[in-house]
């Protein structure tokens, strides 16, 4: 069933049987969970038209493979055009939703194993890259959510992945048949992997000589007997249990993230993109990162957008929205949120060509656009947190406001100003409440300090590509320091 538009999405997954575990209990339906619902909302969105003018163009391309008009998060890139309309495309989205639509990692993993299997293969004589091809062309038929999988667990950090007492901190083959690999392992953050119909497995460092078990990179439908889903926990999520749409803030979209469990898998040859070739595992793990840190140029500037309106309203409804120093925090919101989108901009259009045909972003660019990612939102949400005020830790919750006893008190003495029903007051603090302190901020803020890696990973990268040879060269050029010295 190919999937067009939300309810087919929704249907698909209704179809899906998996093991998966809630507050420790089972869960069978996992759309219409009331902790889940939100993000299944916000995935949905990803098959959505809209109403946007620039919709259309934004969510479709046309696949390389099959020449059809494919979504553009099954898309490989093919010109630097591709990868600015994927960052406006996120962008569009963040604004929909005000959350994370967690269907980009799987679109920046397809993405970087494309052109790392083809440089596999002509290093190694591998069939990688047409297996990897021809799973490319499913997905985009059938319009498939694709998890990528790439953190591990991790275990000891001070150790690499062949020096764990367990080795199943880190995905590992643990056996190589004539069917397939035999994996096992666990997957921790996994954004949308519930909302997923694949997973892709990606290595999460570049391994050595001595830990090819460690180097694979495989796909499986999320319903494969044997993996088990443990969702995970979000700062005030059983506000969602209690049937009180106001307290959530967000009460339409969210995100989700889960613990994915391989238990001795079963991996047919031909969804098997890398088993053993250490010397690749390092290029996967970095242009992923590339993708994934450009992407964060988009998706979070749209929740910035909506924060930034979050503020515009709180300041109106309070009668502050003339007042100097509000409108110059506003004004440092905007700096800040357009900043990032710059840089996700910057990065794909410096975008160049790789040996196997599809794009790259400009490395360098994308870590400075994620760096940038790891500081500004917090500063975004303490402006945006100075301007709503202190009601947004104290407001009293829906049941007292619909508590008729309380309710003429509370309508009385939470109103803002004149002529604001006092609901549309409370709706706006607890939509702020949501997205800088309770379940929003885990997608806007945790995320955007350890989504695509941790700030010093960042920090490594920008360092080795800096170029800083070449710019001291500039320096003493232009200081004429390789002529005499001065006092000859």
């Amino acid at each position: 069933m190919k999937l067009a538009d939300p309810e087919t999405y929704l249907e698909s997954l209704r179809s899906m049987r998996r093991k998966v575990f809630a507050l420790g209990e089972r869960v069978e339906n996992t759309v219409d969970h009331p902790l889940i619902r939100p993000s299944v909302n916000a995935l949905a969105e990803t098959f959505n038209l809209g109403e946007e003018p620039e919709a259309e163009e934004l969510l479709f391309a046309t696949s390389h493979i099959t020449g059809k008009k494919i979504s553009r998060f099954t898309h490989i890139h093919q010109s630097a055009d591709d990868l600015v309309k994927k960052v406006l495309m996120q962008r569009m989205l963040g604004r929909r939703t005000s959350t994370c639509f967690q269907r980009c990692v799987g679109m920046d993993g397809l993405n970087a194993l494309y052109s790392v299997t083809f440089e596999c293969d002509q290093a190694h004589g591998t069939d990688y890259h047409r297996r990897l091809k021809e799973y490319i062309r499913y997905v985009q038929e059938e319009n498939l959510v694709v998890d990528g999988a790439m953190t591990d667990v991790k275990g000891d950090r001070s150790l690499r992945p062949g020096e764990q007492s367990d080795p199943d901190m880190f995905v590992h083959v643990v056996e190589r048949t004539g069917e397939g690999i035999v994996v096992r392992g666990a997957k921790a953050h996994q954004t949308g992997a519930l909302n997923s119909h694949e997973i892709l497995v990606m290595p999460t460092v570049g391994m050595r000589e001595d830990e090819r078990d460690f180097a694979v990179s495989f796909a499986i439908p999320c319903d494969t007997p044997g993996i088990t889903f443990v969702l995970g926990r979000q700062p005030s999520d059983t506000r969602k249990l209690e049937n009180s749409p106001l307290d959530v803030g967000n009460p339409t979209y969210g995100s989700q993230e889960a613990l994915v469990i391989f238990e001795d898998i079963l991996v047919p040859w031909e969804r098997v993109f890398m088993c053993g070739e250490v010397d690749q595992s390092g290029k996967v793990v970095e242009r992923f990162a590339a993708y994934h840190r450009q992407s964060y140029g988009g998706c979070k500037v749209g929740v910035g957008d909506v924060l930034v309106g979050a503020a515009v309203l709180a300041a109106r409804y309070q009668g502050v929205d003339r007042a100097s120093h509000v409108r110059e925090k506003i004004t440092e919101m905007v700096h800040l949120n357009e900043t990032l989108f710059c840089c996700g901009i910057a990065c794909s259009a410096q975008g160049y060509p790789m040996p196997a045909g599809n794009y790259m972003v400009d490395v360098l660019l994308a870590n400075i656009c994620k760096h940038n990612v790891t500081r500004f939102p917090f500063e975004i949400s303490r402006l945006l947190q100075d301007i709503a005020g202190g009601l947004v830790v104290t407001m009293p919750s829906e049941k007292d406001l619909l508590n008729p006893e309380l309710a003429p008190y509370l309508d009385k003495y939470l109103k803002g100003k004149e002529g604001i029903p006092t609901g549309d007051r409370l709706k706006i603090m607890k939509f702020i409440e949501n997205m800088t302190m309770g379940c929003g901020a885990a997608a806007y803020l945790t995320e955007s300090v350890h989504g695509a890696g941790s700030p010093q990973a960042q920090r490594i990268v920008i360092y080795r590509m800096a170029e800083l040879e070449k710019k001291a060269e500039l320096a003493k050029r232009l200081a004429r320091i390789d002529e005499a010295p001065i006092d000859q």
